[in-house]
């Protein structure tokens, strides 16, 4: 198998983006790639999106999307994993490119949510949960959330306020990023006297809903060189699942798929946990964010929120996460995360994040997930 680098990135501000369509922001993105990538001739197009079927009555989006951006004749797949569509879409680009089918491909992600109601939204998300057994009761994906989240304050002794920190962190880190959607910093106050959700669940805890896409573009390594003199390696790539039925796990606290994802694309990668500089991880609801900390090997189980309160997740603490602003802050246009994970790590490790630049970067971890961690991508980036 080939080595495979990113040599292009492409961001759309995620926002409410009322004038645009779903090929008008795909687009912006795509040529913002393909412009820093130095416009090499891309032979495939893979783009993760969730549901524009559902948001924008759109389906057979993949052939419509390779039109807007002048690929018509070549091969394009679109890739729907829930939430983690983006991460998925580039997970399948990897594999194709290090298989060496092709030398370039354009991979993005895109979601155009606010078009459709809020009581449409909340049902076309909860589709990601199994609707036969758990959806069709009542049960949203705020309300697991919240259960987890009590459950865990009840183990290990967190408190609402151990939360908030969290989202703070993340409001802080999204104040320097111009594609954050929630560009502004907050309190522990205005995160604890937001408007209940699903106790103890309030708003700021809760990735908001907007429109995006932001897209890559990949090639095999050796030829990296050709178009850029800061290429970022991806060294590391795993996939896995878990029981789609939330009722029957067998541990409710941790996140069975990222702990197998993250164990295998670090011993792809040949590193640890404590190799790792710089992470994005899937922050949807703040109990997300902890539970991701820990089960990708940052903190012990049941101390992510600690590390919170010491201060070790901040842009120069031991593990810096999120430096975008996650998904709380930055923004979810759900099927357009993973690239936006991916995106903002390779900015990270050339050193080209700005004011929210974490110092001296070298390896960074992203990590998307699906449902309540029903399935996990997890990819490792190394700068040369």
């Amino acid at each position: 198998m080939r080595k495979v680098s990113v040599i292009g990135v492409g961001m759309v501000k995620v926002d409410h983006h009322w004038k645009e369509s779903l090929r008008s922001l795909f687009t912006k993105a795509a040529i913002s790639a393909l412009e820093d990538a130095g416009n090499p001739e891309v032979e495939a197009l893979y783009i993760g999106n969730m549901s524009a079927g559902q948001f924008n009555k759109q389906e057979n989006i993949a052939p419509m999307l390779a039109d807007a951006v002048g690929l018509e004749s070549k091969p394009s797949l679109r890739v729907e994993e829930g939430c983690s569509s983006g991460g998925a879409a580039l997970f399948m680009a990897l594999e194709a490119v290090a298989s060496g089918i092709y030398d370039f491909v354009l991979v993005g992600g895109v979601e155009k949510m606010v078009d459709a109601s809020s009581s449409d939204v909340t049902f076309i998300l909860s589709t990601v949960t199994d609707q036969e057994y758990e959806a069709f009761t009542g049960l949203s994906l705020a309300g697991i959330n919240a259960m987890v989240m009590r459950l865990y304050m009840n183990k290990f002794g967190a408190t609402r306020e151990s939360f908030a920190k969290f989202v703070v962190q993340m409001h802080d880190n999204a104040s320097k990023n111009p594609y954050a959607q929630l560009p502004f910093k907050i309190t522990v106050e205005k995160a604890l006297n937001s408007i209940p959700v699903a106790e103890p669940l309030h708003l700021m805890d809760c990735a908001p809903v907007g429109d995006g896409a932001a897209a890559l573009v990949i090639c095999s390594a050796d030829r990296a060189k050709e178009y850029t003199s800061d290429p970022v390696d991806v060294v590391g790539a795993w996939k896995a699942n878990d029981t789609f039925l939330f009722h029957t796990r067998k541990d409710f606290l941790s996140l069975k798929a990222t702990v197998e994802a993250s164990k295998m694309a670090y011993e792809m990668a040949k590193i640890t946990p404590e190799d790792v500089d710089v992470a994005e991880v899937h922050d949807s609801f703040s109990i997300a964010g902890i539970l991701a900390i820990e089960d990708l090997g940052f903190a012990r189980k049941g101390e992510g929120w600690k590390i919170v309160e010491e201060g070790l997740i901040s842009l120069d603490g031991e593990i810096p996460i999120n430096p975008s602003g996650g998904l709380k802050a930055r923004g979810h246009p759900v099927g357009a995360t993973g690239i936006y994970q991916a995106a903002e790590i390779v900015l990270q490790l050339r050193g080209e994040a700005g004011k929210r630049q974490v110092p001296d970067a070298r390896i960074g971890v992203t990590h998307n997930t699906s449902g309540f961690g029903t399935s996990a991508v997890v990819h490792v980036f190394k700068a040369r």
